[in-house]
């Protein structure tokens, strides 16, 4: 089973082939324990450049909507809506071959997963319950309790698990272990959290606004939360610079910023000062309502994968998700 179809004579640059030029290579020394004992050996490292076009859309097959994508160890986690079993599908980072498939238990509804590299493990957000599912790679689960609705999860510097409560508007920071470290209460004017990341100096990259607030926003919010330090966009809108309910974000190594813009169907690239720079996904590239980001450096495609859902309005302005999709967004010059 395949996890993406992919079009034909999508995979071109200005050449018409990917090349290795195309993605620069960071040497480096990789000190990995096995079985074996400790092993020394070379690895390369791909460097996402700044500017980036989509060079391939790989679409779903049929099946239920995604509320989480993340890759860990050369395998991309899908999360899948539902009560059922196999609500996480592991897939092969190369080939998209299904792998297996993995079960969350007692869960009741999904809102975000990440992944830990360090702790070679699976957060998933669960706002019936109001708890963090752990799972290791193989399935193994335990359950954090949040006390809060947790909305957006990542992971910092430091391991820790970063929970954006979206009622209590406040982040929580979680150990490896699970252990509640800190609540950051945010500014009163940042309503609607819905996701954030921790930088390495300690602040915070947080996307807020729903339908009907005033603000629709990307901040850079100082560690102890008091203080917002940069700011992009304000009223909701659908121009250039404006949100319409900005869900999710992805940051890259050099704090370059990504923003799904859900209503408006489109992904923003922002800089480290959260200056605009341009847009990376438009609405006929994604087609569907996104939802979630994932950048993952792997070895031979870094890509940006971009969640997105059917949604259905019907006749009382309520709304179904049906099928989903994975936008990848391919970084070359």
């Amino acid at each position: 089973m395949a996890l993406f179809h992919v079009s034909p004579n999508i995979l071109k640059n200005s050449n018409g082939n990917i090349s290795a030029a195309d993605f620069p290579i960071n040497p480096c020394l990789v000190l990995r324990w096995g079985f074996r004992g400790w092993r020394i050996k070379w690895r390369t490292r791909w460097k996402c450049r700044l500017c980036t076009e989509v060079q391939a859309v790989y679409t779903l097959s049929e099946g239920k909507s995604i509320e989480g994508v993340t890759s860990l160890r050369e395998e991309i986690y899908l999360l899948r809506g539902g009560k059922d079993d196999d609500q996480v599908e592991v897939y092969d980072i190369s080939t998209y071959s299904l792998l297996r498939c993995l079960t969350v238990p007692n869960a009741r509804s999904f809102t975000d997963m990440t992944s830990c590299k360090h702790s070679l493990c699976l957060y998933i957000g669960d706002d019936d319950f109001e708890c963090v599912h752990r799972l290791d790679t193989q399935g193994k689960a335990t359950v954090w309790q949040v006390n809060d609705v947790p909305q957006g999860l990542s992971v910092n510097a430091y391991h820790s698990l970063i929970v954006t409560c979206w009622i209590a508007r406040c982040i929580k920071e979680l150990s490896p272990r699970g252990i509640s470290l800190r609540d950051v209460t945010l500014p009163d004017d940042v309503i609607n959290p819905w996701h954030a990341i921790q930088l390495t100096n300690g602040q915070f990259i947080v996307c807020h606004g729903e339908v009907g607030d005033p603000l629709h926003r990307v901040c850079k919010i100082s560690s102890d939360g008091r203080n917002i330090i940069n700011s992009h966009s304000g009223q909701r809108g659908s121009n250039i610079g404006q949100y319409d309910a900005p869900r999710h974000l992805a940051v890259d190594d050099n704090e370059f910023v990504f923003v799904v813009d859900a209503n408006n169907s489109r992904v923003t690239l922002l800089s480290p000062t959260l200056d605009y720079k341009r847009q990376v996904v438009s609405r006929d590239q994604v087609e569907w309502r996104p939802s979630r980001l994932s950048l993952c450096y792997d070895v031979q495609r870094p890509c940006l994968y971009v969640v997105a859902n059917e949604v259905k309005e019907d006749d009382v302005d309520e709304y179904t998700v049906g099928l989903g999709r994975v936008v990848a967004v391919v970084f070359s010059d």
